[in-house]
């Protein structure tokens, strides 16, 4: 017995592998009706609008076709997902031009400090939560910590009936987080029989390989009243690590950071190594000290090649240790049911099960004496004599002594000097700690989701009811290895020669801590001096393996009503109404060093935090006129949404529509929309999150006792900038330490309002029915726009100084901390803390057309039959403006890297009952560097060329029940273009934007499939 929706619609979306841009159900049945006469007459007409109302999409809570609706609306169907062979549904939406760069993926996460593995989908670069992801028409919870951006890998691909995208501001419809549009993942009902499928798949490089395994298995009950279904699926995509690749095995650096000369951009500098060696690093007054490959202590250090001194490359690749691709293994299960209990009453439940691991590597934790992270931050340097008490005489009486750390070579003790002022003798270094081997994470999510309800129909069935309790959760375990305890790293570089025993080994020549607290809480002395001079004892001691544990929540009570109101002259009155009260609850709990910042990374806090939102809305749909010339229909509409939040209070939200067919093959559409986004528990909640940014020049550089302005008296009315300046000769000076040390936090703003954003599209449907050589074709043309005032960002540091210092913004001024006068007096009046506090005070605007375009051929006089498909999605982007704070310039990011210009996804495919065959090709225009970035440099701002991947996919059905499938993607093994290390949108690791172009190269899978 074949299944019933396995094949159900495959005679009419019978297509190669991608995503189609417009419905091809709707398409299809249009076609298969036209087929079906010579003539369009109005019956047939009629009967092929209703075969159309058939498939229902999201673009509206009222029943309409795809084609019909007001609102761009697209449709990918079980049968592309089928033929895609993706593992995860992100693969294949991204093929789809409306869909940016994504913020979260295997290939951009791995440099993260939590999200590692995660799959997230944003619809016109607005960043991820800006698009509302659902399922069956609910909420997911979320799968990123203290936010609503949900986690495609909880998706059951192979479960799937269909994907509805819809486009522009949804939140009258669908409520918050829809301001840049909605994807609405539809499972598969009322299911009969097995559906099973194994597949692998390897790149041409042998790596990466993935696996996966489907079951899907549905019954109706005895009575016919009923249905269940289920679906297990296993998938393990085994990743991708640096040195795996030619071009990213070694570290480089783009020469035109080095060079300031945009002609060099995209010119590699290799090897760029790091100057934190596995052997050491040592500064001392005399100089620097390392180690050569044989062991010996050496004067001089040259990170990549020879220098004065003559010594040769002595740094470290970083890229033999580093993930390109995460691994992510996934569990999955998912069910469905209904069951009628009564006329016109149905119950009904759906629920799903995610277990997905993620992990990551990175190069071994790179440790120093100073800087912002260093193990001792306030002198930054590593005492090599210490004063012990201790009796040297054998009198009884201890007397106060100077103890050497016997680690520290005599060569660098002959010329060591006191750096910090104590009178002790002391040096610096940095240093990777290779003997704690590389930086490991490990990330476990589980989610859980279940709905239950009932659904019915009353009035004759012209109204259509549900009421639903979803029910979520989300539980994050990660563990990670390779970072220190630094306060118990400070007490292990405390160390002398046991003189005395003081351990009971029988050794005095041995090195113990000196701190006898430290020795009983079991410090072990470390040496950093060489390869493997740690020991085992010395690192158990002084690693720290942190963890991160989150719990995300999500609880939604829904009721909502549609139906037709009253029939009008040109049709049904449709309306909708609705109710929904929702609880979001989100905590992030980091083990205690992270939140001290004693990891020596930054200071992390936990985070908790809950809110609930009560909404209600109302939709009409209103035809005015219907079978009349130049009007075969024109219809109106609009929505509402009031919604009232616990924290943000009451918002509203609107949009209205047009319909206007002028003739039955032409459809023009128009939408107005006032959305919103409340601000998540992370914005709103979270605690002071310590970052180190890149960047920062302090204003008071270079003031003197008198001049600079409004500048100058702004530093001056600073008691430590106006002594640095008395004890510099007159001149505000800072060192190197305390330009480069300048810290802040990242911090949430209860107080904070919602997103508003204004959008509209203007488009048309061409479906020539009536013309026979174009009947298969469908056309359609929109024109979008976004505008979205008040975006939750906090201002930038640079900013924040400009409007303290030269506009006296006392707000602005509040977030700045300068240091007092407690060390050196070049660090007397630096900038040590710039807070960045989230605010509603940034704008995004984008604007462009997407073109759509669909065309069948049957060839019924094939022996077994036969279509073939063609289709295009095109978008041109007009423009990408990001405008950081009021009164800052628009960044506009159109024709950037990851913001391309123009970029389309074109496929053509021949399918039948027993062979199909189909080809997908995906195209990024020549793209630019960030201007920001060419802004500082000389130079054009140089650019990447355009980018055109194709795939393939072929499959035979010997039997209805047996079908093989074999699969390439990058069919011509394009490569990524180099988007290299110290440039904006290069991935670590990657030498490339890896979140934007295939790093991946050619790759196979293949599969089997039976149903019965």
């Amino acid at each position: 017995m074949t299944p019933k929706s396995s094949y159900t619609l495959r005679a009419a979306l019978l297509t190669s592998a991608t995503l189609t841009c417009l419905s091809l159900p709707s398409m299809a049945a249009a076609q298969n009706a036209a087929d079906a006469v010579e003539e369009q007459t109005a019956a047939n007409a009629a009967e092929e609008r209703d075969t159309e109302a058939v498939i229902v999409v999201t673009g509206s809570r009222i029943a309409q076709p795809t084609v019909d609706s007001a609102a761009p609306v697209q449709v990918l169907s079980n049968v592309q997902i089928e033929q895609a062979g993706v593992t995860n549904i992100q693969d294949l939406l991204l093929e789809n031009p409306i869909f940016g760069t994504p913020g979260l993926s295997r290939t951009n996460s791995a440099f993260l400090t939590a999200g590692t593995g995660v799959a997230t989908v944003d619809l016109r670069d607005l960043q991820t939560n800006r698009t509302l992801v659902l399922i069956n028409g609910r909420r997911v919870v979320g799968g990123v910590a203290n936010t609503a951006q949900v986690d495609l890998n909880v998706i059951p691909t192979q479960f799937l009936e269909r994907v509805d995208v819809l486009t522009g501001g949804s939140s009258s419809l669908y409520g918050s987080d829809a301001v840049a549009g909605v994807v609405n993942f539809i499972f598969k009902e009322n299911f009969e029989g097995v559906d099973a499928n194994i597949q692998y798949g390897i790149t041409q490089r042998g790596d990466d390989r993935r696996y996966q395994a489907n079951l899907t298995f549905g019954a109706n009950t005895g009575d016919g009243r009923g249905n269940i279904m289920a679906h297990i699926g296993y998938s393990n995509e085994e990743g991708l690590l640096s040195r795996e690749r030619k071009n990213t095995r070694v570290d480089d650096f783009d020469t035109s950071r080095l060079t300031g000369n945009l002609s060099d951009w995209g010119t590699a500098t290799e090897p760029f190594f790091s100057s934190f060696p596995p052997q050491g690093r040592f500064i001392t007054g005399a100089g620097t000290f390392t180690f050569d490959n044989d062991g010996n202590l050496v004067q001089g250090f040259s990170t990549n090649g020879p220098n004065g001194d003559g010594v040769g490359a002595n740094g470290f690749n970083r890229q033999a240790f580093r993930t390109l691709a995460t691994p992510v293994e996934r569990y999955l299960f998912a069910a469905r049911g209904n069951y009628e209990v009564s006329d016109g009453i149905n119950a009904f439940f759906e629920g799903t099960f995610s277990r997905t691991s993620a992990e990551r590597l990175i190069e071994p934790f790179a440790s120093q004496s100073a800087g912002p992270n260093g193990i001792f931050p306030l002198g930054g340097v590593v005492p090599i004599e210490n004063f012990i008490d201790r009796d040297t005489n054998g009198d009884g009486i201890n007397e106060r002594v100077i103890a050497i750390n016997p680690f520290v070579p005599d060569e660098i003790v002959a010329v060591a000097t006191d750096q910090d002022g104590d009178g002790l003798r002391d040096f610096g270094f940095a240093r990777r700690l290779v003997e704690f081997g590389p930086r490991f994470q490990s990330t476990d999510r589980d989610f859980y989701r279940f709905v239950i309800g009932l659904d019915g129909s009353i009035f004759d069935d012209r109204f259509n009811w549900d009421i639903s309790y979803n029910y979520g959760q989300t539980l994050e375990n990660q563990t990670s290895q390779g970072q220190v305890n630094v306060p118990n790293f400070q007490q292990a570089l405390t160390a002398q020669q046991d003189f005395d025993d003081l351990d009971g080994d029988g050794d005095t020549t041995d090195a113990i801590c000196i701190n006898a607290q430290a020795r009983q809480g079991g410090c072990v002395p470390i040496n950093l001096f060489g390869v493997g001079g740690i020991t085992d004892g010395a690192i158990a001691y002084v690693n720290a393996d942190g963890t991160f544990d989150t719990d995300m929540t999500q609880q939604v009570v829904q009721a909502n009503l549609s139906g037709s109101l009253v029939d009008l002259p040109a049709g049904p009155l449709g309306i909708a109404v609705g109710v929904e009260y929702r609880v979001e609850s989100s905590s992030s709990d980091r083990d205690s060093l992270t939140n001290q910042g004693l990891n020596a990374g930054n200071a992390a806090p936990d985070t908790s935090g809950s809110f609930n939102v009560l909404e209600g809305y109302a939709e009409l749909r209103v035809p005015l006129l219907a079978d009349t010339p130049f009007f075969e229909l024109l219809e109106v509409g609009g929505a509402v949404r009031v919604s009232d939040y616990s924290t943000v209070g009451t918002v509203v939200s609107y949009n209205g529509t047009v319909t206007w067919q002028p003739i039955e093959d032409l459809r023009l559409r128009g939408t107005y929309a006032r959305a919103v986004r409340a601000p998540n528990i992370g914005e709103l909640f979270s605690g002071p999150s310590q970052t180190f940014p890149p960047g920062i020049n302090d204003p008071c550089q270079g003031i003197g006792l008198t001049g600079g302005g409004a500048v100058g008296d702004n530093c001056r009315a600073a008691t430590g900038v106006l002594t640095n300046i008395m004890e510099n000769g007159g001149t505000f000076t800072l060192n190197q330490a305390d330009a480069q040390g300048i810290s802040g936090f990242n911090i949430g703003n209860p107080d904070l309002q919602e997103e508003t954003a204004d959008s509209y599209t203007i488009g048309a449907v061409l479906t020539p029915r009536s013309i026979n050589a174009l009947r298969g074709l469908t056309l359609t043309v929109d024109y979008f726009n976004i505008d979205i005032d008040d975006v939750i960002q906090p201002p930038g540091r640079t900013f924040t100084l400009g409007q303290c210092y030269t506009s006296n913004v006392q707000e602005s001024c509040d977030l700045i901390t300068r240091r007092a006068i407690t060390g050196p007096i070049n660090s007397a009046g630096s900038l040590e803390f710039i807070n960045a506090v989230q605010v509603n005070s940034a704008r995004l605007q984008t604007d462009g057309i997407d073109v759509t375009a669909n065309m069948a051929w049957d060839f019924d006089g094939l022996a077994d039959g036969g279509q073939i498909n063609a289709r295009i999605a095109y978008t041109h982007l007009f423009a990408y403006d990001f405008t950081p704070a009021e009164g800052q310039p628009a960044d506009p990011q159109d024709g950037e890297i990851g913001t391309a210009a123009d970029r389309f996804t074109a496929g053509i495919g021949f399918n039948s009952d027993r062979f199909d065959i189909g080809f997908t090709g995906t195209f990024i225009a020549k793209s630019f560097e960030d201007d920001q970035y060419c802004n500082g440099f000389t130079g054009d701002c140089p650019s990447v060329g355009s980018e055109f991947n194709l795939d393939m996919q072929t499959a035979f059905r010997p039997t209805e029940e047996f079908e093989v499938y074999f699969g390439i993607d990058n069919v011509l093994d394009n490569d990524a273009p180099d988007i290299l290390n110290g440039t904006t949108f290069n991935i670590t690791g990657a030498d490339t934007a890896a979140d934007t172009y295939d790093i991946f190269g050619r790759r196979f899978y293949t599969g089997v499939r039976f149903t019965f």
